[in-house]
């Protein structure tokens, strides 16, 4: 590998997450990091908001992951859902 595939890799790897705005997510649930970014929170207050079931969003517990309702997400956001 050459030193300039190996800093495209580099730089693919460390890439910001692009999100579409909110106004536009059809989805039914948010994964995470999608409800810390439109949220602007850290991840650790969604684990501590679905561990004591405590925040404003209450998750859907799919198996072992975190699924956080779109329509929560959109109304705690101020967004028009």
């Amino acid at each position: 590998m050459t030193e300039t595939e190996r800093s495209a890799d580099t730089r693919a790897a460390t890439a910001p997450q692009q999100f579409p705005p909110l106004e536009l997510v059809t989805k039914p649930l948010l994964v995470t990091k999608e409800l810390c970014h439109y949220a602007n929170i850290a991840e650790q207050t969604a684990w501590v908001w679905a561990c004591k079931e405590s925040g404003p969003v209450r998750p859907v517990r799919i198996g072992r992951r975190l699924g956080w309702p779109t329509a929560a997400v959109k109304k705690l956001c101020g967004v028009a859902a």
